[in-house]
């Protein structure tokens, strides 16, 4: 860096970050394009499940004559085979998630997440040329690690680069590309369902491939997180990889105080969680008093159960089995259809967020999504069992409980969605960020595991089954109201913060109150940086030295 630029830090708590860009817009929008491939895997699977080809040449089953109703109950998946190829890719993701955070430390997010794309697209390929159980299982367990190192380290790359002001919006722009992923599968498998042959459950595997390229190719041409080259102690990089995603040039002094206060807050965070060998690394994430807000084991446990609690909503019961559930209505002629214009009410649904999350706060409309599912939820299960029952052969029971369950989904795309990701990717500091955001994904994927397994033996109807039907949204609801009740006590309020604002009110505050907490320092005031700077020197090594405080302006 030529002259040996001096970085010094600012007391003004409203001068650490540089003007909202619409560079930093940009970046951040084509970095959620990584959702496309989460909610794309989500989408085709549920409507590939029910495809005439796809149940005949995996279950041998031919199909079933005009009028024979028995036969026609017969023709499905096993519920074991539905819970095995929906779950396997969720198994993949688990560990991709977690191993994740220790690559994306060792080789930065950008590059992390470039991997993550080539080891799905060596799942994809098996998955597309799979004509039985075991090699589709064998590519989507593979695919799902891929898809496990690219929703842990995007949620973990747009949380360090989007500006503050609007990061809670940017990042809410994942879970858009997520429902945008679900609709354009639902696109696909409508079109490709009566297909006679492999292209029917084909096409929709290998469009993949599609996010798989734009995605790794755009990413060459990103900048790295220049909070990663601060915990690697690539100052210089640092500071022109921050350069880049602010757009500013590496003398103004916006660049200088954001970067002296991310300096700071990480050696403060490093002299409080000291790093010692690999083991302890994953040690750090839970020290601490787990009643302490500010300790790590307190903000890695609020990070798992975030994305815990946003899978027990249900949501994925909609739009993994959804096609299925729709069929045993009884009085749905198109149940590929209604999937897609779920999908749809999801996709239009969540930019909604991009302002309430920034005009509301995350905890807010947390507390307040929950309760509406809960409402939407039980009304759908009370007409399932009554009016709606399929011995009634009602269509207008039917067609409100898809009216509710469109509402349902409403609720959850403008709140649970996007939120939880935004929470994940704040709440934690420096030291652990990357493998906290990877235990919090790994958690999500997890539990949609968990749901993959267990649903289908639970709406079954096959001896032995639970057979539930309409009543799982009963189960669903009794859910939401556990997540209404963690939200209410245990997720604090994060917005308008900086990453490393959050620390300091983490320390200070509890979630109930954590809405009125305002800044008033910086760690770069209180780690004496705005007394004493860090010169960088041509190679990039570093030095302190002793400069003139500046003013604030």
């Amino acid at each position: 860096m030529p002259g040996g630029v001096v970085i010094t830090g600012t007391a003004d708590t409203s001068r650490i970050e540089a003007p909202v860009t619409v560079k930093a817009y940009l970046l951040c929008a084509f970095a959620a394009f990584g959702g496309i491939f989460f909610g794309y895997d989500t989408g085709w699977m549920g409507g590939v499940l029910g495809m005439p080809y796809f149940i005949r040449q995996y279950t041998g089953l031919q199909y079933p004559a005009a009028g024979d109703a028995v036969a026609k109950t017969a023709f499905h998946l096993t519920a074991q085979d539905q819970s095995l190829t929906t779950s396997i890719l969720s198994a993949g993701t688990f560990f991709g998630a977690i191993i994740a955070g220790d690559v994306a430390d060792f080789i930065g997010r950008r590059l992390t997440i470039i991997t993550g794309c080539f080891v799905f697209s060596v799942g994809c390929i098996l998955e597309t040329a799979s004509t039985g159980l075991a090699v589709m299982v064998v590519g989507r367990l593979i695919a799902g690690a891929g898809v496990g190192f690219i929703s842990a380290i995007i949620i973990l790359y747009m949380s360090e680069i989007a500006p503050k002001k609007v990061r809670g919006a940017l990042v809410a722009g994942y879970q858009f590309c997520i429902t945008i992923g679900i609709l354009l599968a639902n696109c696909v498998v409508y079109a490709t369902q009566n297909r006679d042959d492999t292209g029917s459950y084909r096409i929709p595997i290998a469009v993949q491939f599609l996010w798989a390229i734009i995605l790794s190719t755009g990413l060459f041409f990103l900048p790295e997180s220049p909070r990663y080259f601060v915990k690697k102690g690539k100052l210089e990089k640092a500071a022109k990889a921050l350069c880049s995603v602010r757009g500013q040039p590496i003398e103004s002094e916006y660049i200088q105080d954001e970067l002296a206060e991310i300096m700071a807050n990480h050696e403060y965070e490093m002299q409080v969680i000291p790093q010692t060998s690999y083991i302890g690394g994953w040690t750090n994430c839970f020290k601490g008093n787990i009643t302490k807000g500010s300790s790590n084991s307190r903000r890695t446990t609020v990070g798992i159960l975030m994305q815990m609690m946003q899978q027990l909503t249900g949501i994925n019961f909609i739009f993994y089995f959804g096609t299925v559930f729709f069929q045993s209505l009884g009085t749905i002629s198109n149940p590929f259809l209604i999937s897609l214009i779920t999908s749809l009410v999801n996709t239009c649904s969540t930019p909604l967020s991009f302002w309430m999350i920034e005009r509301f706060g995350r905890r807010t409309i947390l507390i307040y999504g929950a309760m509406g599912m809960i409402v939407a939820q039980f009304i759908v299960g009370i007409i399932g069992v009554t009016a709606g029952a399929p011995q009634n052969n009602n269509s207008s029971a039917v067609s409100a409980m898809i009216a509710f369950i469109c509402i349902n989904i409403f609720f959850f795309a403008v709140t649970w969605g996007p939120s939880a990701w935004v929470v994940v990717g704040e709440i934690f500091p420096i030291p652990i960020r990357s493998r906290g955001v990877g235990l919090s994904t790994a958690s999500n994927w997890f539990w949609n595991c968990i749901i993959g397994v267990i649903t289908p033996y639970l709406v079954g109807t096959a001896p032995g089954d639970a057979n539930l039907g309409a009543k799982v949204f009963f189960l669903w609801g009794s859910l939401c109201c556990i997540s209404l009740t963690f939200a209410y006590f245990l997720v604090p309020e994060m917005k308008g913060l900086s990453l490393e604002q959050v620390d300091r009110m983490l320390e200070e505050t509890n979630p109930r109150s954590s809405a009125k907490w305002v800044p008033h320092s910086t760690f770069a005031d209180e780690m004496g940086l705005t007394h004493k700077g860090v010169a960088m020197t041509d190679d990039g090594d570093i030095e302190h030295t002793i400069v003139a405080e500046k003013s604030a302006v």
